[in-house]
């Protein structure tokens, strides 16, 4: 999905996180033992105390740019989704959920390596093929263990079946990787599985419930709505509720990360997702929703990276710190 995949910047990140903890990042066991616990919000998910914009925070500290820093902690003081790369994700996964086991959290975790993701635009790339991506969940799920985790899985992997952007002759094997990846996670003793389901801009749930119920949604504990998206959480709430009612009353999660204005309606429609001006942070994460089918509001885009080369933007999932502080407001 354009603007969603961030490898250097998730190896990075998971480096000095295992540094901090005196563990060699590249070690494929992962992380020895997991860094300091920290303090948290309420909620259960787990901030990375060295992530994107809490070194953002600090270097605005250090240059004495303290109120940019103040907005900047609007991001870094919140859970993220943490994307894993496609070159040590048991290492990554181990690395997050120890991290968050030690501080008494749950770990947010997004699998983005679906083969041909995104269609050869801003975020193309994945597995090479299906018994590489096989591989790749299945070193996930060994770096997960037995620790709490709530995986979003694969998002657009279903809308570019529907809008027919993936090639046909890849079509079945996508279906049937989507699948295996729900089986695989969904047994694991603490992980929580929720498969992307789009977003309220597609309008009608009869575009992608077949499409859910194909890729496995029956065995997971839900789908995950609004991802990298702009749309409101009551419109994205009506969506998904109206998509839960076709497949059988499956929960889900919103992703609120930049939703605070809603969507951006100027310009051409194909470019409005691509780091458009006049957006917002919206609900902080949390389990304390509003409707007993909403699981959790979510912030699985990080705010503050990049959609894509498109509005002066950096490459998709690279940190953008001036459109992070248009984020976070004055």
């Amino acid at each position: 999905m354009d603007g969603k995949w961030g490898t250097r910047a998730s190896a990075v990140l998971l480096g000095a996180a295992l540094l901090t903890a005196g563990c060699a990042p590249g070690d494929d066991r992962g992380a020895g033992r997991a860094p300091a616990a920290t303090a948290q919000p309420g909620d259960p998910y787990w901030v990375n105390p060295d992530g994107s914009a809490a070194r953002q925070v600090a270097a605005y500290e250090k240059a004495g740019r303290k109120a940019e820093a103040a907005r900047i902690r609007r991001i870094a003081g919140q859970p993220v989704g943490e994307w894993l790369g496609p070159e040590n994700p048991e290492g990554e996964a181990r690395g997050y959920t120890e991290a968050a086991a030690r501080s008494g959290r749950t770990a947010l975790l997004v699998l983005y390596n679906i083969p041909h993701r995104d269609c050869g635009r801003y975020s193309r790339g994945g597995a090479a093929d299906g018994a590489a991506y096989r591989a790749w969940v299945d070193r996930v799920a060994r770096g997960i263990g037995d620790r709490p985790a709530t995986v979003v899985l694969e998002p657009d992997a279903l809308l570019h079946l529907v809008d027919g952007c993936t090639p046909r002759e890849f079509r079945e094997e996508r279906y049937d990787l989507l699948r295996g990846a729900v089986t695989r996670l969904a047994a694991l003793k603490h992980t929580r599985v929720y498969l992307d389901a789009g977003n309220a801009g597609w309008g009608r749930p009869d575009q992608i419930h077949a499409p859910l119920k194909a890729a496995g949604v029956a065995d997971a504990d839900g789908f995950a709505v609004n991802v990298s998206n702009f749309y409101s959480t009551p419109d994205s709430v009506t969506y998904g509720k109206r998509l839960s009612a076709e497949v059988g009353g499956k929960h889900f999660v919103v992703d609120t990360s930049r939703n605070g204005n809603g969507p951006y309606t100027a310009g051409a429609p194909e470019e409005r997702w691509c780091n458009p001006p006049g957006r917002a942070l919206g609900e902080p994460p949390t389990t304390r929703t509003a409707d007993p089918l909403v699981d959790a509001y979510l912030w699985v885009k990080r705010p503050g990276e990049s959609d894509g080369e498109c509005r002066g933007g950096p490459k998709a999932g690279a940190w953008w710190p001036e459109y992070a502080l248009k984020l976070a407001g004055d």
